[in-house]
């Protein structure tokens, strides 16, 4: 095809937007924010034993250039010119951990999930160094609280368990990251020269990084005995960083990277203090900007660093409240339970009964985060009865995406003295519109969803195209584009809101204190595991077959 008989349509930007459940490559009109065409890969998660979840980071990068290769077969097939991509993005699931051999360029080990909780004795064997064991001990240096969550302790838990990781880190190979920083890495050359970095976003969910400072704390690092030569450099949000080295896009810039969840409260455009947003991916996480002053929270969440876009811009803060499961409660309901085949058919379960008949699920399946951090909850759904089907339980699924969320802005808004009066809502759950106005009801307030739900990888290809020496997207507010959304209005009146909330929250009370992390040495929880508990059953069982015996004799 003739260059001259494709579109133009000035400078394009490329986002690849990399999450927990898929790998999505989406391709930006720089001047009117429109999406121009996009591939996604579902990701494989593996659960190797009951709490850990690992996924494959060649898997993972093999995703990212399937999706920029098909993304931009599908553009020439648009008749839309692919050298006009100007710049890439980077959009990661943030604190899943991977430690890969420099100089070969392959993973030491599969990236371990945030979700994952291997770490729960790791955690508490720290806890038994700090004064009082307070979780919160470090939390006004990192914003966050000691928790399997975040990357130190996956970290740690690896230089502790994997053999070839410790003799890598000895040798001087290792090379640590989050996701973020394996994928730029490797598509910057890898092996042959790729930049090892992260941003601040992603660094500040480590609990190695001073959110003050923005650096590496090296005080830190010492109390989880990590390395600090195996730790990538740390850059703002919006620079270039170096080169694609292969596939149709070589030679153009990666200039943007942010955390998933900052990158949709940039997306969503909440520049200004004050403005929130709620993500609904395979967990849940709502972000309030609270602009360049570091707010603590005194109601469980956790501080946050926002952005910073660009090397001599200011960094900004927020306050975000975390919950492990929201669309991955509805992949549990077609995997594990195989009630549906397909995520959307719960929407449709849901709406036929439009009613939980006072069923709740608290899916708890990583014990709870924000704001109980509480590692020792399990998931339960209680108040069955014999009424109760897979439609209750699919509206109870939903329903419990949006309690939890309203936990978070009760928090958030306790915190902040300024209740939000609507919640901007993004990602791939804000398709169901039984889950928004759900949403709306149980915070009776609206909820605003955007036309372009794809908040989180436009985010990422603002930062990208915003960065200097890249320069062709406006980041000032009279240049953004206005954004056309949809409204949800509350339909039931407050009392009943707050008769079902305080109904889950008895749940909640009922799901935790399930699980410690101390387990028989020998893995069986078998009565007859106690010798005289063995013997006394057995006799009391020889002795009731006797009597029976002599019973049946005697007549």
């Amino acid at each position: 095809m003739a260059a001259s008989d494709r579109m133009v349509l000035g400078p394009l930007v490329g986002s690849i937007d990399q999450g927990t459940s898929s790998t999505r490559f989406l391709v930006f009109n720089a001047k009117t924010a429109e999406l121009l065409s996009h591939h996604q890969v579902e990701i494989q998660q593996k659960f190797p034993k009951e709490g850990w979840v690992e996924q494959d980071p060649k898997e993972i990068l093999k995703s990212v250039h399937e999706c920029v290769e098909r993304t931009c077969e599908k553009l020439q097939q648009l008749n839309i010119d692919i050298t006009n991509i100007k710049a890439i993005g980077v959009s990661n699931q943030r604190e899943t951990t991977v430690v890969w051999d420099k100089t070969t360029g392959e993973p030491l080990y599969n990236a371990i999930v945030w979700l994952d909780l291997r770490t729960q004795s790791t955690v508490e064997r720290l806890l038994k160094r700090i004064p009082g064991k307070n979780k919160a001990f470090f939390k006004f240096r990192t914003g966050l609280p000691l928790s399997t969550y975040f990357s130190a302790v996956k970290l740690r838990w690896l230089l502790d368990n994997v053999e070839e990781i410790r003799q890598a880190v000895d040798d001087g190979r290792a090379m640590f990251g989050t996701i973020d920083s394996w994928l730029i890495w490797s598509l910057t050359g890898g092996k042959n020269g790729g930049v090892h970095c992260t941003d601040v976003t992603n660094a500040s969910r480590t609990m190695l990084f001073n959110i003050h400072s923005l650096e590496w704390d090296p005080e830190l690092c010492q109390f989880f005995d990590i390395p600090m030569e195996i730790l990538p450099k740390v850059r703002s949000s919006s620079e270039i960083y170096g080169l694609m080295k292969s596939g149709a896009l070589t030679g153009v810039p990666i200039s943007g990277c942010l955390g998933d969840q900052s990158a949709a409260l940039v997306g969503q455009m909440c520049f200004q203090d004050g403005q929130a947003k709620n993500t609904y991916g395979t967990g849940c996480f709502l972000l309030c900007n609270t602009g360049q002053k570091c707010v603590f929270s005194e109601h469980g969440l956790l501080t946050t660093i926002a952005y910073k876009l660009g090397r001599d811009k200011p960094v900004c803060y927020a306050l975000e409240g975390s919950v492990a499961i929201a669309g991955a409660v509805v992949r549990w309901l077609r995997d594990n339970l195989g009630i549906v085949k397909t995520s959307q058919e719960v929407e449709k379960l849901a709406a036929e009964v439009g009613t939980s008949y006072g069923c709740y699920f608290v899916p708890a399946f990583s014990g709870l985060y924000a704001p109980y951090w509480e590692p020792s909850a399990r998931g339960i759904i209680c108040g069955l009865t014999q009424f109760t089907n897979k439609n209750h339980i699919a509206f109870a699924a939903l329903e419990a995406v949006c309690f939890q969320t309203r936990e978070i802005l009760d928090a958030i808004n306790k915190d902040c003295g300024i209740p939000l009066n609507q919640l901007q809502v993004d990602g791939g759950m804000t398709n169901n519109k039984v889950l928004m106005q759900l949403q709306s009801d149980i915070l009776c307030i609206p909820v605003v969803k955007p036309s372009m739900p794809e908040t989180t990888a436009l985010g990422a290809a603002m930062a990208a195209g915003a960065a200097e020496g890249v320069g062709i997207w406006s980041l000032n507010p009279g240049d953004l584009t206005a954004v056309t959304c949809e409204r949800f209005e509350p339909q039931i009146n407050p009392e009943e809101s707050e008769y079902r909330y305080a109904r889950w929250k008895k749940a909640v009370l009922k799901s935790m204190g399930w699980e410690t992390s101390e387990a028989p040495s020998n893995g069986d929880t078998s009565i007859f595991c106690s010798l005289p508990l063995g013997f006394f059953i057995m006799s009391s069982m020889i002795m009731l077959i006797g009597a029976k015996y002599v019973s049946g004799t005697g007549k």
